[in-house]
C-alpha cells in the first residue's frame, strides 16, 4: 500500500523560504515519477515540480529559478525548496507519484495530475504580502 505524506507547510512573509517533505512508503524510488502539485483557493490544480529515478526533474514556468526538487532515495523522501515565496504561491501542496519516468507524465514542465494514482493529503502553504 502506497503512502505519501507532506509536512513542512506554514506561513512565511513574501520573499521568504520553506521547505516540504514527503515521505513515501510502499513504492520503490526505482521506477518513479513523483512530484508535487498544488491548488489554491478557487484554482485549478497545478503541476510545480517532479522528478523521476533518472533524475530528470520539470517545473513549472511560475516556478522555475525559485523552487529546487530533490530525491533522497535512502530516506525515499521527496523535498520541495521554495524560495523567493509570493503570495500567488499560497495554496494546499500535495505530493503524487506513480511508476515509471516522468516524459510519461508530463509536456515540457507541466505533468498531468490525472496520470498520478497515488497522492498525500497534502501540506497548506501561507504567503502574506
Amino acid at each position: 500500500q502506497v503512502q505519501l505524506v507532506e509536512s513542512g507547510g506554514g506561513s512565511v512573509q513574501a520573499g521568504g523560504s520553506l521547505r516540504l517533505s514527503c515521505s513515501a512508503s510502499g513504492i520503490s524510488f526505482s521506477n518513479i515519477c513523483i512530484g508535487w502539485f498544488r491548488q489554491g483557493s478557487e484554482k485549478e490544480r497545478e503541476g510545480v515540480a517532479h522528478i523521476d529515478s533518472s533524475g530528470d526533474t520539470r517545473y513549472a514556468n511560475s516556478v522555475k529559478d525559485r523552487f529546487t526538487v530533490s530525491l533522497d532515495n535512502a530516506k525515499n523522501t521527496l523535498y520541495l525548496e521554495m524560495s523567493s515565496l509570493r503570495p500567488e504561491d499560497t495554496a494546499t501542496y500535495f505530493c503524487a507519484a506513480d511508476f515509471g519516468l516522468c516524459k510519461g507524465f508530463c509536456r515540457g514542465g507541466v505533468c498531468y495530475g490525472s496520470y498520478f494514482g497515488h497522492w498525500g493529503q497534502g501540506t497548506q502553504v501561507n504567503v502574506s504580502s
